[in-house]
């Protein structure tokens, strides 16, 4: 028989909180992480906003000129080989583990896996290859490749928690950590594995943004309290972030043998391309429109059972009128059957590669606790939503069904089914 898969441990280093109470209340008070910024110290950059990160400062690639707070038990002697969103994400795992109540053995076991994603560290790279160039090939870091490039969580964080089971990375853009999630989830259903620690981060910096910058996809709205707004008809791009998430997927029967806290119930996955174009979505959405019905399938759920859709909404005007066109396609136009609606990334930007993972901790927060996040920064929604509920305020109810979404370049699409744990 397929096993379950519930979630029992939380680590965050986003905008919006360095834990999971800093996280929870912001997301209930809809408050966000934005702050005004000056990229390379050029005022004439259009881009004025991102979604910062307190309480770190990582701004040089020495490592030894970092500042994270005391409370994270860091060995600094695995500082050397990363890169700032590997500190990020150090620390997210650091609370993921503790969060759990993992004894170091159980973390180490050959049946726990780590599946990471980030796109890497081009701040890194970029210092590292100006010294290689400056020194005409006789200076480099010999840190420099584990450092900066794609799998540098896995390989540091595998390193640091000694990983002994699967250690991969996943690489679909804005859908990577969601990826993640379900091949970790597939490892644990067909019973190869009896945990998965699933953890994304990105750097935030000039080097991880601004060329997005050039495909005209970030927003230049100077104001941090109306610069990212998905479904609003104003919207004129997304609002960068970077940090670190960490997320524990278990066999259920393992779980509550241990007494584990359960925050919900993974049921399945699904995904879907576009087969359309490198870096648009489908203008109709229907890889995404696809992949949740995919997972609505895997996890045998109607659409009208569906209480809270989180969506990937970026604040882009061509990803969310796809994603907008996805959610009536599945859910129809009948208020009184379809579910509340909402894009976090109005409160935290978008993580790029950990934006799944962070919004998979956010779905799980939300039904622990009980309530909906609301549609924030909505004055006035695009036309296209008239048949999508978007609560401008937080809701005080309890999801026990809730879908999470995800799209990247390319037009990889997943969905994420989650509930309410009733054990």
């Amino acid at each position: 028989m397929p096993n379950q898969v519930v979630i029992t441990g939380l680590g965050l280093i986003t905008s919006i909180g360095n834990n999971k109470a800093q996280v929870t209340e912001s997301l209930r008070e809809l408050r966000h992480g934005f702050e005004n910024i000056t990229f390379m110290d050029n005022p004439r950059i259009p881009v004025k906003v991102v979604g910062s990160i307190k309480e770190f400062v990582t701004d040089s690639p020495n490592w030894v000129d970092w500042k994270y707070p005391e409370r994270f038990d860091v060995d600094v002697d695995y500082l050397k080989s990363m890169s700032p969103h590997g500190l990020h994400c150090l620390c997210a795992m650091l609370q993921a583990v503790e969060d759990s109540g993992l004894k170091e053995e159980e973390v180490a076991s050959t049946e726990t896996g780590l599946f990471a994603s980030s796109a890497g560290s081009t701040f890194m790279m970029r210092n590292n290859l100006e010294s290689l160039v400056a020194s005409k090939g006789m200076r480099i870091n010999p840190m420099s490749v584990v450092a900066s490039v794609s799998g540098t969580l896995n390989f540091n964080l595998g390193a640091y928690f000694g990983i002994r089971g699967g250690n991969c990375g996943f690489v679909s853009a804005c859908a990577s950590s969601s990826h993640a999630i379900g091949y970790g989830f597939d490892e644990i259903y067909l019973g190869r594995h009896k945990r998965i620690f699933v953890v994304g981060g990105e750097d935030l910096t000039a080097e991880t943004y601004l060329p997005f910058n050039g495909m005209r996809a970030l927003s230049r709205n100077p104001d941090p309290n109306s610069a990212s707004r998905p479904f609003d008809v104003k919207r004129d791009g997304f609002v960068g972030t970077g940090g670190g998430v960490a997320l524990l997927l278990e066999n259920k029967d393992e779980a509550i043998k241990r007494g584990a806290n359960i925050y919900a119930e993974l049921i399945n996955w699904g995904q879907a391309s576009d087969g359309y174009n490198i870096a648009m979505p489908h203008p109709e959405g229907s890889g995404l429109t696809l992949a949740i019905t995919n997972a609505l399938k895997a996890a045998r759920v109607n659409p009208e059972d569906v209480d809270y859709v989180n969506a990937h909404a970026t604040s882009t005007p061509p990803g969310d009128r796809s994603e907008a066109l996805s959610l009536v396609n599945v859910f129809g136009t009948d208020a009184s059957k379809r579910p509340a609606v909402s894009s976090t990334k109005a409160l935290t930007g978008h993580g790029l590669s950990m934006a799944g993972v962070m919004e998979a901790v956010f779905c799980s927060l939300a039904i622990k606790e009980g309530f909906i996040p609301g549609a924030a920064h909505i004055s006035e929604p695009d036309p296209l939503c008239e048949y999508i509920t978007l609560p401008k305020e937080t809701l005080g109810q309890a999801p026990q069904t809730v879908i999470s979404n995800s799209s990247g370049f390319g037009g990889s699409n997943v969905c994420l089914v989650f509930k309410k744990w009733n054990g």
